[in-house]
């Protein structure tokens, strides 16, 4: 059984997908258009895969009887000398763009989740410990891609600090020891954070600091 989904793959966020590529150069762009291009063509479709049975289904469905061959790895640099075209499974189609393949169908979408054996989750006393597991693992996912930024500020510009730092809520602010001035800190995208400090240098913030974060656990 799932004891929830993790939004990651091997590079990115994104979900894996088993898709169907042609030649760039392919009139076809979609699985009914490829059907439609095979009936006025002399010979069968060839289709090189990992994933003969899926693949098999898929044309079937559109009524393509097709010359099926499993594919040993480097399946994308397949097309047009060993065949006309791939299923293969791509996370951002990088790849298949590099080979000179055009993404025409998806076939199955695949999302990572945390699998448990449902004997063992059905003890109260195992099931928390999963779901701790859980709360470690979606909190390191959900750390990915951001950072801590912490920095002091003069109370006269607290206002123009705080109107261009972003945050997932809202920022930590402390007063600082003595008055006159105050310590912030929040969370904000990576992506940003080489824009966002000399704009709050800008403001008049000082001793800013960019911390990396290892989880968030909401």
């Amino acid at each position: 059984m799932s004891l929830g989904e993790l939004a990651y793959s091997k590079a990115t966020s994104n979900p894996a997908r088993v898709v169907l590529a042609v030649g760039a150069d392919s009139p076809a762009h979609s699985l009914a258009e490829l059907a439609a291009a095979v009936a006025d063509r002399p010979g069968r479709l060839r289709v090189s895969t990992e994933y003969p049975e899926l693949t098999r289904k898929a044309l079937a469905a559109h009524g393509i009887d097709a010359d099926i061959a499993l594919s040993y790895g480097a399946t994308e640099a397949k097309v047009p000398d060993i065949a006309d075209a791939v299923v293969d499974m791509t996370e951002t189609g990088s790849a298949l763009r590099a080979a000179g393949l055009r993404v025409i169908e998806t076939l199955l979408v695949s999302h990572t989740e945390l699998i448990a054996n449902p004997t063992a989750a059905a003890d109260p006393e195992k099931r928390h410990a999963m779901q701790q597991i859980l709360t470690l693992l979606q909190g390191t996912l959900e750390a990915r891609g951001k950072v801590l930024v912490k920095l002091n500020v003069a109370a006269e510009n607290l206002d123009a600090v705080l109107a261009v730092l972003p945050s997932m809520r809202a920022p930590t602010i402390s007063e600082l020891s003595g008055g006159g001035g105050f310590a912030l800190e929040a969370v904000v995208a990576k992506s940003d954070i080489n824009i966002l400090i000399p704009a709050l240098r800008d403001q008049g913030a000082s001793d800013i600091l960019e911390i990396p974060l290892s989880k968030i656990v909401h």
